[in-house]
């Protein structure tokens, strides 16, 4: 009962700033550059930062891309530029987890943290010359404009409640605001949806791991191995899920808070560990460390957005 109390009153909250901005009482910043937001509705878990990255390494074919993000719980602030094209030029701890590992795998791409995404977009527009801007878990960061609203919805999202009595940040109501949808985790947990948004379905394949220093190495290499996996997500399970799924043989799991920090871990020289790029990237290199490595596809999505933007 307090908790559903809790979530009443949260509710509330949520509402009333979302019509301080629909109603334009509270500024919206513009960047001159097209900016996508790619968000979700839920507290982490949903497969932004794959989307993210498919995203990116598909504009980035035609358009100088600066991916922008919060950093969420990195040892900095203020805007800090996190690499130029591919070239890294911050650490994991100044950075964040998810930052960093997108700037040591997209090549062709610039990341940016700042807590304020104006300041930040402003940086990356006018010092790193990026021509679109790629918001991470942008959807309730309403102070800055964007051209594109997407939101990751997941199947565990349509039975879930509001914080704290559940884990959706605002209610499903909220979809009025996107442009478009995404099913996500389609591989694990295939779902419908009814919506007049224009819906898409994301699904990933895992035929290649990562060793420390994020080379691709095939699945098979653990084939007939026993693995302890580990890693510390917003959705945890849904990664045990995901191995099991794979084949790979889990003889001991571990799940972490999201963005766990592995700080005094210590690992088996006798075992052979799997987790994810961002758990791997915070760890010490390791030759019996590996990362299941998503590829990522999301049919018409690309299309749809260079047709709304005129890209």
């Amino acid at each position: 009962m307090v908790l559903y109390l809790l979530s009443l009153i949260y509710g509330a909250g949520v509402s009333f700033r979302n019509r301080l901005y629909d109603g334009g009482i509270v500024r919206v910043r513009r960047l001159p550059v097209p900016v996508i937001s790619v968000g979700n509705l839920s507290l982490g878990g949903s497969g932004k930062t794959s989307l993210v990255m498919f995203l990116a390494e598909r504009l980035s074919e035609k358009f100088r891309v600066a991916v922008l993000l919060r950093g969420y719980r990195r040892r900095s602030r203020g805007v800090r530029v996190v690499s130029v094209g591919g070239e890294v030029l911050a650490g994991v701890d100044e950075a964040g987890d998810e930052a960093y590992m997108m700037a040591r795998m997209l090549k062709s791409v610039s990341v940016v943290v700042s807590e304020d995404r104006f300041e930040g977009g402003k940086v990356a527009v006018r010092d790193l010359g990026a021509d679109l801007i790629l918001l991470d878990d942008g959807f309730q960061h309403r102070k800055l404009y964007r051209d594109l609203d997407i939101v990751l919805i997941k199947a565990g999202d349509l039975q879930d409640r509001l914080f704290p009595a559940g884990r959706l940040r605002e209610p499903l109501s909220s979809l009025r605001r996107a442009d478009a949808v995404v099913l996500s985790y389609q591989e694990v947990y295939p779902f419908e949806l009814r919506t007049e948004k224009p819906a898409f379905r994301m699904k990933r394949s895992f035929r290649k791991v990562l060793d420390s220093d994020l080379n691709p190495r095939p699945l098979d290499i653990l084939k007939d191995k026993e693995v302890v996996a580990f890693c510390g997500l917003g959705d945890n399970d849904q990664f045990l899920k995901t191995l099991r799924m794979v084949g790979l043989k889990v003889k001991e799991f571990k799940g972490f808070p999201d963005h766990h920090r592995y700080e005094g871990v210590k690992l088996k020289d006798t075992e052979v560990y799997i987790t994810t790029p961002k758990d791997i990237v915070k760890l010490p290199r390791r030759e019996n460390v590996y990362a299941l490595y998503p590829e990522v596809e999301v049919p018409g999505l690309v299309g749809f957005i260079r047709s709304r933007l005129h890209l």
